[in-house]
């Protein structure tokens, strides 16, 4: 039988459990990727819904607000707790990924004559999602921090003034680019990493042009069209919209109270 102090003395007793944490964190900044990757795409569905019309982009704001669950009484708090969780993924999986960034210039610059010759695609990747994801941090953080404090602001008329009159597209023309780039790069090396799908790389790299192709295409088309609407509105920039069912339904309600009394 092997004596266990051995291993004690030569620093190897707890070496499997020390070997178990960067696994796990790679993990759990894994898992929370994908979970913001999937938040981002469902969140460009919602504001993409202003290409159908005003009033279904207003429909799904108030949806989220309980308009539908409350018989016409909006909550804007419950979009801040939401707001709160995505943020505070963000930071996790932001502290997750730092810790694998070059720690000093000279490392960095170590990397990028490495990647040059050696002119490895995926390594190339792996430098444009640290770029990406350095930017998305303030700028997606400053866009939730926006609608964290100011869910209420989140509607068809005062989406597209922040847009125009407020003069934030070029803004949001960053914060899409990096977010796309990042997202689409963030799912291709995690099914690559982790072996999910049972596909080539090439087969997985043209999943993903296709999928950041998509959602560029769709969130620049979706930003032409807030900067429309902002600039047909530029003369009441600030004045909310509200579909005119809305109204009607609002004034019945009134009424009907007033009957009532």
């Amino acid at each position: 039988m092997i004596d266990e102090t051995i291993f004690i003395q030569a620093g190897l007793a707890d070496k499997s459990r020390k070997t178990r944490w960067p696994a796990r964190l790679d993990l759990l900044q894994g898992a929370t990727g994908l979970f913001l990757a999937l938040f981002m795409w469902l969140h460009m569905f919602f504001v993409a819904s202003i290409l159908l019309s005003k009033d279904a982009m207003w429909a799904i704001a108030k949806f989220f607000e309980g308009y539908f669950f409350f018989g016409g009484k909006t909550y804007p708090w419950l979009v801040s707790c939401v707001v709160g969780f995505v943020l505070l993924v963000i930071v996790v999986h932001a502290l997750l990924a730092v810790r694998k960034f070059p720690n000093s210039y000279q490392q960095w610059r170590t990397i990028r004559a490495h990647t040059k010759q050696m002119r490895h695609g995926d390594s190339t990747l792996w430098i444009w999602q640290v770029y990406t994801g350095f930017l998305m941090f303030f700028l997606a953080s400053a866009h939730l921090y926006q609608m964290f404090v100011w869910p209420q602001d989140i509607n068809p008329y005062l989406s597209a003034d922040r847009m125009w009159s407020d003069g934030l597209w070029p803004f949001y023309l960053v914060l899409l680019l990096a977010v796309e780039l990042h997202a689409g790069i963030g799912l291709y090396r995690l099914m690559v990493k982790w072996g999910w799908p049972n596909a080539s790389r090439e087969a997985l790299k043209k999943a993903k042009l296709a999928l950041t192709g998509f959602f560029l295409v769709l969130g620049l088309v979706t930003l032409a069209a807030y900067m429309k609407i902002g600039f047909e509105h530029r003369a009441q920039a600030g004045e909310p919209y509200t579909p005119s069912w809305a109204v009607e339904k609002k004034g019945d309600a009134h009424r009907n109270q007033g009957d009532g009394q």
